[in-house]
């Protein structure tokens, strides 16, 4: 797949999407191929250059994850563009991850055409660190993963910590929801306290494919969905799931419990690559989402692969 060919085919395709009255839900509808894929949920790691603690408890994980890597895994399924999505680096390394991945970006050598980069909303030096950012249009967000050991239930709701959300949503800037299911409700509470941000809720509120009960998280999720800006990544879940022994069937109630609640709108793709791994490949994943899905209209389906991804993220046109 040649990178830069990928990064122009984007540029022509969401051209397209500008001139379509405000949705491109029939611009695709004669093109040969498959449908084109905006993934939202892009991981990338080179051990050589940066430390992720977490990988020690992933040993399938524990290697670099690079770019000819991700063009092999999504080769021929249509992915014509992708945001970087921060790998919870070491604390100590969270701006010269930014800094990289910004400057690959800005490169033009990657399908990556924006990045979610980490931080950390509730520190003294927050507003510092993201003013630095601050000129940058690729960057589109920020995230904070909320399901770590070292972070307990209930952190997202520290008044530090919703300033710091809030500054986000004056900036223009999103952040992504990753948490566990049982912290739904403080997702809640925190989408409140900070109604002028964008929220993207990361792998369907992290539902696990085998929970034998999902009354408490589909629950939540009406909760969440309740609440206008709040988007739903379909991402995520299939690396919850057995490996070699699920099925379309044991994924599809949690996508379709998220698409019922949060509308054909609100619902964006995200490859969670190399983390899906853990039980599919990525064409895996993409194939078994296109099965369940099949049903859906034409224009849904457009919407959930790649345009409400350009709208949510604010892609260049």
């Amino acid at each position: 797949m040649d990178a830069a060919f990928d990064r122009r085919d984007f540029l022509q395709r969401t051209a397209v999407v500008a001139l379509a009255a405000g949705t491109s839900a029939t611009a695709f509808a004669d093109e040969p191929g498959p449908m084109p894929i905006v993934d939202t949920h892009q991981h990338l790691w080179d051990l050589s250059r940066f430390r992720l603690p977490w990988l020690k408890g992933a040993p399938a994980l524990n290697r670099s994850f690079l770019l000819e890597d991700y063009r092999r895994a999504t080769e021929g399924l249509g992915v014509v563009a992708s945001i970087y999505m921060e790998v919870d680096v070491e604390p100590a390394q969270q701006e010269a991850e930014a800094d990289f991945v910004l400057e690959l970006i800005h490169r033009g050598e990657s399908p990556m055409v924006g990045a979610v980069i980490s931080g950390r909303p509730e520190s003294g030096g927050f507003a510092t660190y993201l003013a630095r950012y601050r000129d940058r249009p690729t960057l589109k967000g920020l995230r904070r993963v909320l399901h770590s050991a070292d972070t307990p239930q209930g952190h997202c709701l520290d008044e530090r910590f919703i300033a710091g959300i809030r500054l986000l949503g004056r900036m223009g800037l999103s952040f992504d929801l990753c948490m566990r299911p049982s912290e739904l409700g403080d997702a809640v509470r925190l989408v409140d306290a900070c109604p002028d941000t964008t929220f993207i809720l990361d792998h369907c509120g992290n539902a696990s494919v085998r929970a034998r009960d999902l009354t408490a998280w589909k629950a939540d999720i009406g909760r969440l969905a309740e609440r206008k800006n709040v988007t739903c990544k379909v991402s995520g879940i299939v690396a919850s799931a057995a490996p070699g022994r699920w099925t379309a069937d044991d994924l599809a109630p949690i996508i379709n419990h998220v698409r019922d609640r949060f509308g054909p709108d609100r619902l964006v793709f995200g490859g969670d690559w190399p983390v899906c791994t853990l039980a599919a490949t990525y064409r895996q994943w993409v194939e078994t989402l296109r099965q369940i899905i099949a049903d859906w209209p034409a224009a849904e389906q457009k919407k959930l692969f790649h345009d409400n991804a350009i709208q949510i993220y604010r892609l260049p046109v």
